[in-house]
């Protein structure tokens, strides 16, 4: 069995959750592949492919067009395609099907149908466009949560969707052994509140800062913000600037020293289809607080304490709970992060890729 798997996610200007997933996912089936299976990676041209190199893969294989005209040529359902016996593409960027060949696509939520307003008009247009393709050309629908699962049924007509989980990356949840050293560059606060997530609107940080300028918030709890910045303005309530610090784009070992001083995680997103940070944060035993978006309902899994989307005041009275309930909620959300695994998706996949042969 050939799978080719896209990586193309991990050459983008802002790789994200699923620029996370692409790698975590390709290193695991690489380390799980079974006897006879030959695994590949494959992205758009690039004269550097640094980035895109997966422990177990290797160098991955250039396709013959750039990414910007592989998106667009793809869109239309033209262009090349990789050569395999599966292809996986691990975002809505699938390649058009040859006919001996079976093709497998992830979509990790139904944002651009529930909330198109959360992304650029061009965005959401592509996804999409890219959505009946995947609908008409694809054998299996991955989705991250049976929360996407349920949406996507609303507006595209499935073959078949398979719900496969995610996982936390080795190097996020162990804690370095230069920890205090970390801590000390990047200067984290004694105690702190936790938002991690690239910054666009869907993410709600206008939601945690509102909290945090609000009465109820602690205080003595600044917000530290990890993340790069992604698209659109953000509207943020004005607070001083002892309250608010943005980390920008961190390395693994500096998330996992972060997420393991944080004093509480919040997760305030308007949508999301899985919520990596949500069990981030449980993994290193940190209290968390969401929103009542489904799918992150779903992976917290009764471990997490729960608000309504956009209530800034319901947050900062949440923390407050979060904190007193360390304890209980860092024990239940280890015991939830523990569900979770790449290998075990990885396992999954490697079924499916079989049942579609």
């Amino acid at each position: 069995m050939q799978v080719a798997f896209l990586l193309e996610q991990l050459l983008s200007p802002v790789p994200g959750g699923t620029g996370r997933y692409s790698r975590e996912l390709a290193a695991a089936l690489a380390a799980t592949a079974p006897a006879g299976a030959e695994l590949s990676g494959w992205t758009a041209w690039h004269r550097d492919l640094a980035d895109a190199v997966v422990p177990g893969i290797g160098a991955p294989r250039r396709l013959g067009a750039p990414r910007q005209a592989l998106a667009e040529l793809w869109r239309r359902g033209r262009g090349p395609a990789p050569a395999a016996d599966v292809v996986h593409a691990p975002t809505p960027l699938v390649p058009p099907v040859r006919r001996s060949t079976q093709l497998i696509a992830t979509v990790h939520d139904a944002v651009p149908w529930t909330h198109p307003e959360t992304l650029t008009s061009h965005g959401a247009a592509w996804h999409r466009d890219m959505g009946k393709r995947i609908a008409r050309d694809a054998a299996v629908v991955m989705v991250p949560t049976n929360a996407v699962a349920e949406q996507l049924s609303r507006f595209l007509d499935l073959r078949r969707v398979e719900v496969v989980g995610e996982g936390v990356a080795a190097a996020v949840a162990d804690v370095p052994p230069d920890a205090a050293e970390r801590v000390e560059r990047l200067r984290l606060p004694p105690r702190f509140a936790l938002v991690v997530g690239t910054l666009e609107p869907r993410k709600g940080l206008d939601v945690a800062v509102g909290a945090v300028a609000s009465s109820g918030w602690p205080d003595d709890l600044p917000l530290v913000v990890v993340g790069p910045t992604g698209w659109g303005e953000l509207s943020l309530p004005d607070v001083p600037s002892e309250r608010l610090r943005r980390l920008g784009r961190l390395s693994d070992d500096d998330l996992a020293v972060t997420y393991a001083h944080a004093t509480v995680v919040l997760v305030p997103s308007r949508s999301e289809g899985f919520g990596l940070p949500v069990l981030e944060a449980m993994t290193h035993g940190v209290p968390v607080v969401v929103s009542e978006a489904p799918a992150l309902v779903e992976v917290a899994g009764g471990a997490a304490l729960v608000v309504p989307i956009g209530d800034a005041e319901a947050l900062a009275e949440a923390v407050r709970d979060a904190i007193e309930q360390t304890t209980a909620l860092g024990a239940a959300g280890r015991a939830r992060a523990a569900e979770y695994s790449w290998e075990r998706a990885a396992a999954t996949c490697w079924d499916i890729y079989a049942t579609v042969l």
